[in-house]
């Protein structure tokens, strides 16, 4: 189960969203968003569906790692989509005791739950077509006009990437730990809930002193590189809009337009 987190992933490349600035890949991203949010009908749906497919196939990255990511949110995903089969008036379909499952409920399950793993799909992209350092520098160059009320843009950028960055080196960490508790006999699925919750305990404390060591060792890294924070630093990599950016806004603005049009057919 753990290694099918793929958050934080990044897989190099040189496709068409690997050379997209990610300021541009960030704002999309947003806007593709709201548009699954806001989108209706069939059509629009299938539109969406086939453009992430087809983001999917320029991206490079093996679609089977590309759907991946959606496992470890896969219970969520099948919890909403059964509460909202019996949450809807309609057309009785089913019924279980008070339970009664309605055709307009299974629409709007399915839609909600496709809702969710095209946000997360998408979500995903983002991360494995670009790398960590790309995200801090996009975050911070989008959060830069804030700077003006007083918000640290840079030290926030740099706590978000920081973050990402280590959730697969601390599921790497995880599983270590499990595999080695594991091999000392300790059982981890026997048991009511009481003892389960116990037998985390010598996983959460190994894990916790391993991340307060990991975070120390940055903090070291960090201050003898004399880091002190955004105020005066220089990039040697300066961002820069290309002619692809402009072409990639403009599909995904047509695009945007195309779902609308299909929403209120």
């Amino acid at each position: 189960m753990l290694r099918d987190i793929m958050l934080g992933q990044f897989f190099p490349g040189n496709s068409i969203l690997h050379r997209l600035d990610p300021r541009t890949k960030i704002i999309l991203l947003f806007a593709l968003m709201i548009l699954i949010f806001t989108a209706e009908g069939r059509a629009a749906y299938l539109a969406l569906t086939t453009l992430t497919a087809g983001l999917i196939f320029l991206s490079q990255v093996p679609p089977l790692t590309v759907l991946k990511s959606v496992k470890p949110l896969s219970w969520i995903i099948l919890f909403t989509l059964l509460i909202h089969f019996v949450s809807h008036d309609g057309e009785i379909l089913a019924k279980f005791y008070v339970f009664k499952m309605t055709t307009e409920g299974i629409i709007y399950g399915v839609k909600i739950s496709l809702r969710l793993v095209l946000l997360i799909v998408l979500s995903s992209l983002l991360t494995f077509t670009t790398s960590p350092l790309k995200l801090t520098d996009a975050t911070e160059k989008l959060l830069s006009p804030l700077k003006k009320i007083g918000m640290p843009s840079h030290e926030l950028a740099m706590m978000m990437t920081i973050a990402i960055r280590f959730v697969p080196t601390l599921l790497e960490e995880t599983d270590k730990i499990i595999k080695a508790q594991k091999s000392r006999g300790l059982d981890f699925e026997s048991g009511g809930l009481v003892k389960r919750l116990r037998s985390m305990v010598p996983i959460l404390v190994p894990l916790f002193l391993s991340s307060f060591r990991r975070a120390d060792d940055l903090a070291m890294a960090m201050e003898a590189r004399c880091y002190r924070g955004g105020e005066g630093r220089t990039h040697m990599k300066q961002l820069r809009l290309t002619k692809l950016d402009f072409y990639a806004t403009l599909t995904v603005i047509l695009i945007c337009a195309g779902v609308i049009f299909l929403s209120d057919v």
